[in-house]
């Protein structure tokens, strides 16, 4: 082998060792300090793809169990509604049961209809307010104002509620703030002359006829006048209607409670998918602190090896000096 001095081989290969174990030592030491296996794309390429799709689906069937969960809150509150309409109704029936007694006079039955009607109201408050994060529970349906038109125009609106004849959708018009004496609502060409409400015009307002079969049987309970409950026939009657309301009630109660069901093992369900996914994310992304550690000393070691060996490799080269020096 020639002793030269141009070329230090031995330096450059040993300077080569040096770098390749400080990039090394810099991937350990960020993998020790971010816990992650995988800090950039060049770590593992298929594992950053494969990680970026686990977290989307982790991040939404965590979403999915917040949707899950404000359900059942939501039906808690309707629940909670529900039981408080309930006792209401079966101290209405008791009160009923109370005023059929031959024993009262009109003036006793007379007091029964008073506190039977601040009930009623009440059922009505509780019906209006019950809201959960400022939606309505019980409005059975929403409004949306349509801005009119001027005078001597016409507009046109459609309106999809349903489809099928059988449909028991009902669709209210409320007019508000108009200066007219006529008011037409006309069919479209696709569509029919709305019927299951007839509203009259009475100066600017519009009143509803409540329509027949059942739900007029529910408005009229709810609607008694004093009058009729100081009767005691009134009173059968009313003990009629407050059971049906109260069986009505118990079925929208087993509903709300099987539906609470449902969403309980649906979070069940979407925890343990989650707690999965997360679990394969993690045995991807990240790092295992045992094999790190290890080869971080063991880089330390070859570091120090490197440098070593650079040192003398560049000390060789001195010994060209003696023969020039004779």
């Amino acid at each position: 082998m020639a002793l030269a001095i141009g070329t230090n081989n031995a330096a450059l290969n040993a300077a080569a060792s040096a770098s390749r174990v400080n990039r090394v030592m810099e991937t350990s030491m960020a993998r020790l300090s971010t816990g992650k296996r995988i800090n950039s794309a060049s770590d593992d390429a298929a594992g950053v793809a494969i990680s970026s799709r686990l977290s989307a689906e982790i991040r939404g069937t965590d979403q999915a169990i917040r949707n899950s969960l404000d359900g059942q809150a939501l039906i808690d509150t309707a629940e909670g509604a529900h039981k408080e309409v309930e006792n209401i109704l079966q101290r209405m029936r008791e009160i009923a049961v109370q005023a059929a007694n031959d024993t009262n006079n009109s003036v006793d039955r007379a007091n029964l209809s008073g506190e039977m009607e601040a009930l009623t109201n009440e059922i009505d408050r509780i019906a209006a307010t019950t809201t959960w994060a400022g939606q309505s529970l019980f409005s059975g349906g929403s409004e949306n104002p349509i801005p009119g038109g001027s005078e001597g125009a016409s507009k046109e609106y459609s309106f999809q509620i349903g489809s099928g004849t059988a449909s028991p959708n009902q669709l209210r018009v409320n007019i508000a703030e108009i200066d007219t004496t006529a008011l037409g609502l006309n069919n479209s060409e696709n569509g029919s002359t709305p019927t299951a409400f007839i509203y009259m015009l009475i100066d600017t307002n519009l009143a509803s006829v409540i329509p027949t079969a059942d739900h007029a049987e529910f408005e009229e309970f709810f609607n008694m006048t004093i009058a009729d409950s100081t009767l005691a026939d009134g009173a059968v009657v009313a003990m009629r209607f407050i059971d049906w309301s109260v069986e009505g009630l118990n079925i929208k109660r087993a509903s709300l409670g099987a539906v609470s069901n449902r969403l309980s093992h649906t979070i069940n369900n979407l925890t343990n998918i989650s707690s999965n996914l997360s679990a394969a994310k993690g045995g991807i992304e990240d790092a295992d602190f045992a094999r790190e550690t290890t080869n971080l000393a063991k880089n330390q070691i070859l570091q120090q090896a490197s440098t070593a060996m650079l040192a003398q490799a560049n000390a060789s080269k001195q010994n060209v000096l003696s023969l020039l020096q004779g």
